[in-house]
């Protein structure tokens, strides 16, 4: 049985929409990729998989990732035309059904193009009540919830590195709530994903990308609050 831990496990998220895996956990997952892509979109792929693919029309899965890319909460009034602010904002946005292999049936991998064609991919599972599970970004084999200001680092697996990340951490002050550290990339590379009860300042993330052996860093806010859209 699952755990309850608060009001809103039992009577689900406040939201527009119908179901809650399908529109508001589907806008986290589209908030999560807008952060991921450092909110630069300048066009998206999102392939749904599963009941996403199969329901996703009737039930406003389309609209929600759209309206979590635009930086909305599921209970934003907008939410209903997000696909047309996204075609008013020049934001082109494609959705395509596929078999994702993987086993949650509420799963999607958003593609994103940045303005500078760099580009990111997230894929993540809405798992009722809102709650959704990201389990990779740009092939970093992760778990993220959205719950927390998130770091996940890409870098070579070399000693000293995890205390130097958490060193500059802790000598800002940032309080890490949860740390896991992923190895095998090949090449001998490893992940970390880096939890914090506090925001992380740009200019302590641009230090940590400096680092020696640090390949890539990605900075994700929690979910919690409406964007300006």
């Amino acid at each position: 049985m699952k755990e309850v831990n608060s009001i809103f496990d039992v009577i689900g998220p406040i939201m527009i929409g119908p179901s809650s895996s399908h529109t508001a956990g589907a806008a986290r997952l589209g908030k999560i990729a807008r952060y991921a892509a450092q909110k630069d979109i300048a066009s998206v792929k999102v392939y749904l998989h599963g009941s996403f693919a199969e329901t996703g029309d009737g039930h406003g899965t389309k609209k929600a990732i759209a309206a979590g890319l635009l930086g909305m909460e599921p209970y934003d009034e907008r939410l209903r035309n997000s696909l047309q602010i996204m075609d008013e904002k020049n934001i082109d946005i494609d959705f395509e059904n596929k078999d994702l292999e993987v086993s949650h049936p509420n799963t999607a991998m958003i593609v994103i193009k940045r303005s500078t064609g760099e580009t990111d991919r997230v894929t993540g599972s809405s798992l009722g009540g809102g709650s959704v599970i990201v389990t990779n970004i740009n092939g970093f084999e992760v778990e993220i919830t959205g719950d927390y200001y998130t770091i996940i680092t890409k870098h070579i697996d070399a000693k000293g590195l995890i205390r130097d990340v958490t060193n500059i951490l802790a000598e800002e002050s940032v309080n890490i709530a949860n740390m896991k550290v992923i190895r095998g990339y090949g090449k001998k590379e490893a992940s970390m994903i880096i939890e914090t009860d506090e925001t992380v300042e740009v200019e302590v993330i641009d230090k940590i990308k400096k680092m020696e052996k640090m390949i890539d860093v990605i900075y994700i806010l929690p979910i919690k609050e409406n964007e300006d859209v």
